[in-house]
């Protein structure tokens, strides 16, 4: 896509999942990578994946030892897109969850997304040729999702806060967006009962569950300048499901 090739690109929660083919996507469009997980390097297949146009930060985006690893990592290479993928969960219904249920998903899918946005907008404000800054948002979000209270939180807070940085953010040409998953095709979902995810698709009018290249693809678009004059939406990528 126009605009990626040559970008340096922050991913966080790369390892595995939605963000290993996030960063397959945007290192097979020319970008460079500055990824991030909480495994050592050498328990990926990251280096072998990427064997240029790759830095590697293992961290927690939850501490401040990872948040200030991260920021080293920046300043030392310099950032023009940041995707917010990172997230936990941690399930149970509202009148079961602790305050340390609560506190771990608040702490890595909210607090750390606004922390690495601040250092990232910081950044791209500093080089003077604006940004973008992407977040994992989610479709239960628009609707609530039983046993996932503070999971939802998040992700509702996370659209919340992309509107309002990408109003403070605009006038620095730093575009800021969130992306809102449906039903995905992981290993996770996968570990889902038959029967399960057969309702699930029977859910979505496209009528299947989404595939994490699909989700990287809304990522790349957003990232380039095919969507130079998109800011403060949430895309919703769920076949559907949210209409």
């Amino acid at each position: 896509m126009r605009g990626i090739s040559g970008k340096r690109v922050l991913i966080t929660g790369a390892a595995s999942g939605i963000g290993r083919v996030t960063a397959q996507r945007f290192y097979d469009e020319g970008a460079t990578l500055l990824l991030c997980d909480l495994k050592p390097l050498e328990q990926t297949d990251l280096a072998a994946a990427f064997p240029e146009r790759l830095q590697y930060v293992a961290a927690n985006v939850a501490s401040a030892e990872g948040l200030a690893a991260i920021e080293a990592a920046i300043a030392d290479g310099g950032i023009d897109v940041l995707i917010n993928n990172a997230g936990i969960t941690k399930d149970k219904s509202a009148l079961k969850m602790t305050e340390s249920d609560w506190d771990a998903v608040i702490a890595v899918n909210l607090t750390a997304v606004f922390r690495l946005s601040q250092l990232a907008a910081r950044a791209m404000k500093q080089q003077g040729r604006g940004g973008v800054i992407l977040s994992a948002a989610s479709v239960v979000a628009h609707y609530g999702n039983f046993g996932q209270a503070n999971y939802v939180a998040t992700k509702a807070g996370v659209i919340g806060m992309t509107k309002t940085l990408a109003r403070e953010l605009g006038r620095a040409g730093i575009r800021v967006n969130a992306v809102a998953p449906g039903f995905i095709d992981t290993p996770m979902a996968r570990a889902v009962p038959e029967a399960n995810l057969a309702n699930l698709c029977e859910r979505t009018p496209l009528n299947r569950l989404g595939l994490p290249e699909e989700i990287a693809a809304a990522y790349a678009f957003l990232a380039s300048d095919d969507a130079a004059f998109i800011t403060a939406t949430c895309l919703n990528v769920d076949g559907g499901l949210v209409m």
